[in-house]
């Protein structure tokens, strides 16, 4: 029975760090997409990329639990326990990637190496944060709590 409930508790984390990965990607590629065509810093594009990430995160949960009759501002405080962590994780992880590669942020959105160094920072990042909210669910806390809006 304890086996069962643990990969029970391993497809639940890898299912909420697919939904997280899907908001993070949406905004880390539109903060990146930004920061190339305008020219920007790379700490510019990082911290856009990361604003992004977290609204797009953030709103992806949101959106289920409005439909479930929850008003806003409970629904953003669902959100807010349920994807900060796991989110966190995922941008630190992607982040320290993409700049650990040589070349990577300066590569530009033509170049095979962006695009590489970006989709290696989510899978790595995805690896990482998955016990992260294994571990969260496992204590009732992080996608545990939006559970009960999901129909």
């Amino acid at each position: 029975m304890e086996h069962a409930h643990q990969q029970g508790l391993w497809s639940q984390a890898s299912a909420a760090t697919l939904h997280c990965l899907t908001g993070c990607a949406i905004g880390e590629v539109l903060g990146m997409v930004l920061g190339t065509a305008f020219g920007w810093h790379n700490l510019t594009t990082v911290v856009v990329s990361i604003a992004l990430a977290f609204a797009f995160g953030y709103a992806l949960t949101i959106r289920p639990i409005l439909r479930a009759g929850l008003a806003l501002r409970a629904a953003i405080g669902v959100a807010l326990a349920a994807d900060t962590v796991s989110i966190l994780s995922m941008e630190i992880i992607d982040n320290t990637v993409m700049l650990t590669i040589p070349g990577a942020m300066d590569a530009g959105l033509a170049n095979w190496l962006f695009w590489v160094s970006l989709a290696l920072s989510f899978v790595i990042a995805f690896a990482v944060t998955v016990p992260v909210n294994k571990w969260l669910i496992g204590r009732g806390k992080g996608h545990a709590v939006v559970h009960q809006y999901h129909h």
